[in-house]
């Protein structure tokens, strides 16, 4: 059987009820970042474009569509957290999404516990399983095909320390549906979690 595609120019619009774009790259992982400026204002905010881009050294990566509290204080510090978003913290994490003033602490909106990181100055989220501290390695402003600057900024960090609750490291191999991550879909409000009945196994050939 051959598809029937829908073909269309993003440039010239989708016309479609809502932009295919994210759904169809996703679901993706979530990247929620704490940040806190030079004079020490925390800050914790998820972004959708998120992703790791390197093992060794291991590299993440966000992109702030905007210059946000997050990008102008990484650039004051040069440091950064990431913080696994799951199921049990969704509500917690979409409630540190509100748009407010920079002098507003998420943490503290949220209901979550800022806690020291041992590499950075920059604090994690307690109750998340797993975190990065990270250090900056590149800001990149992004630009269209025609060179056309975008108000969007690609922030890279190398990751320095790695925090993992015990309890998801079974005979030392990290389990990733213990953690129950959630992972961001394509329309206004979807998302989606890791379950242990979605595991298949595929080995690459030799």
């Amino acid at each position: 059987m051959t598809d029937d595609f829908h073909f269309y120019e993003p440039a010239k619009g989708h016309g479609l009820p809502h932009d295919p774009f994210n759904a169809m790259v996703g679901p993706r992982p979530i990247g929620w970042i704490s940040s806190q400026s030079a004079s020490g204002v925390r800050n914790l905010a998820p972004y959708s474009f998120f992703n790791a881009f390197n093992y060794t050294p291991p590299i993440v990566g966000f992109a702030s569509i905007g210059a946000k509290d997050s990008l102008r204080n990484i650039r004051e510090t040069r440091e950064f957290g990431w913080n696994l978003a799951t199921r049990p913290l969704a509500e917690r994490m979409n409630a540190s999404c509100a748009a407010v003033p920079p002098d507003v602490d998420e943490f503290a909106l949220a209901g979550l516990t800022p806690v020291a990181s041992r590499g950075i100055a920059v604090p994690r989220v307690a109750e998340s399983p797993v975190s990065f501290e990270c250090k900056l390695t590149q800001i990149v402003r992004l630009e269209g095909v025609d060179g056309t600057p975008v108000d969007t900024w690609l922030v890279l960090g190398e990751v320095v320390g790695v925090h993992i609750a015990r309890r998801l490291l079974n005979d030392g191999i990290y389990d990733t549906a213990a953690a129950e991550p959630i992972l961001r879909g394509g329309g206004p409000a979807d998302y989606f979690t890791v379950t242990p009945d979605n595991l298949f196994k595929m080995f690459r050939p030799r």
